[in-house]
């Protein structure tokens, strides 16, 4: 029998048998795409505002870098003593008032309250490059005490019930000033219980792996402006990128523009291939009359809100990796 009718007469025979044929298996459904957005510092108490509302817009959740020096005032800037200086030194100054840092507390109050992630950048923002692992330690110590007792030791009352217990066990995470790491950091972050840093730099989006129980994330390169140069996706660095790091307001409309097609096309390059979770780093300063805050509401304005996509913390996602690790050790 030709080749054809043998192919014929045997489709008609599992016709009449009844015979299925299995449909090919279906491709694994790809897990969904992270997005991670932070703040280092947390200063200014209306860009706290601003952010929490953007997180209520987009169902978003943050991680704060806050600088503990802003929940000190001029009165009581002597509490915090930087390794090798002397104390009430801050290179990035204090807050203003008692009054300002009590509207602070307020605002991390109710951004942990509604499931962001308070983190650490440390205090008087040094850099720690050339700090021994005693240093390091010396400064994570002053930020907790700071924070457990910034109620304390500022004279604002009534202290919220249970501030010193969220203080002493919700900072899991840090990251570096000026993203500047050494050995050392890495020796004393284990040592002062943190399960994170985020001081990384690296060329892309990359998996964060966990190193002597700390997970270390990075701040991806990115491709930006019309020649496509990388460059660290953190606000600052577009500010320096875009205008030498003087303002430059009247250009704020095409830096804005500029930033958010880097940070979709970034994304794009993710969602569309192995959805590795992408970082993007800001300040609470409105660096070019905002353009880099412009660009990040319209962004996370249109990626958060994807079905298929989730805008988390550092602390969320550490979570869920030690859940799906636990599950897989049984």
């Amino acid at each position: 029998m030709p080749r054809l009718s043998r192919v014929v007469a045997f489709s008609i025979a599992a016709l009449a048998t009844g015979a299925a044929f299995a449909d090919p298996p279906a491709a694994p459904a790809k897990p969904k795409q992270i997005v991670i957005i932070s703040f280092d510092s947390a200063r200014d108490v209306s860009q706290w505002q601003r952010s929490r509302a953007l997180a209520a817009r987009t169902g978003a959740h943050f991680t704060y870098f806050v600088s503990c020096v802003f929940l000190l005032s001029p009165e009581t800037r002597k509490e915090y003593a930087a390794p090798g200086k002397t104390a009430g030194k801050s290179n990035i100054g204090f807050a203003a008032s008692k009054q300002e840092v009590a509207e602070r507390l307020e605002q991390i109050n109710l951004a942990a309250r509604e499931g962001h992630d308070i983190g650490s950048h440390g205090c008087g923002h040094f850099d720690g490059k050339d700090w021994s692992k005693a240093d390091w330690l010396s400064e994570f110590g002053s930020f907790k005490h700071i924070l457990q007792n910034a109620y304390s030791i500022n004279g604002i009352a009534p202290e919220p019930k249970g501030w010193r217990d969220f203080a002493g066990r919700a900072v899991v995470g840090f990251r570096a000033p000026y993203l500047s790491a050494n050995r050392a950091l890495y020796e004393a972050l284990p040592a002062a219980g943190f399960l994170l840093d985020a001081s990384g730099v690296s060329r892309g989006p990359v998996e964060p792996p966990t190193v002597n129980g700390i997970t270390r994330f990075s701040l991806p390169q990115i491709p930006e402006g019309p020649n496509s140069r990388r460059v660290i996706a953190m606000d600052y660095n577009l500010y320096v990128r875009h205008s030498g790091g003087f303002e430059r307001p009247s250009m704020a409309e095409e830096f804005a523009d500029r930033t958010y097609h880097a940070f979709r096309a970034a994304f794009d390059a993710q969602y569309e291939g192995k959805r590795i979770p992408l970082e993007l780093g800001f300040h609470f300063t409105l660096m070019n009359d905002g353009a880099y805050w412009n660009a990040l509401e319209r962004f996370a304005g249109e990626v958060c809100v994807k079905a298929d996509v989730e805008c988390i913390s550092f602390r969320d996602y550490v979570s869920r990796r030690g859940e799906r690790q636990a599950a897989v050790g049984g």
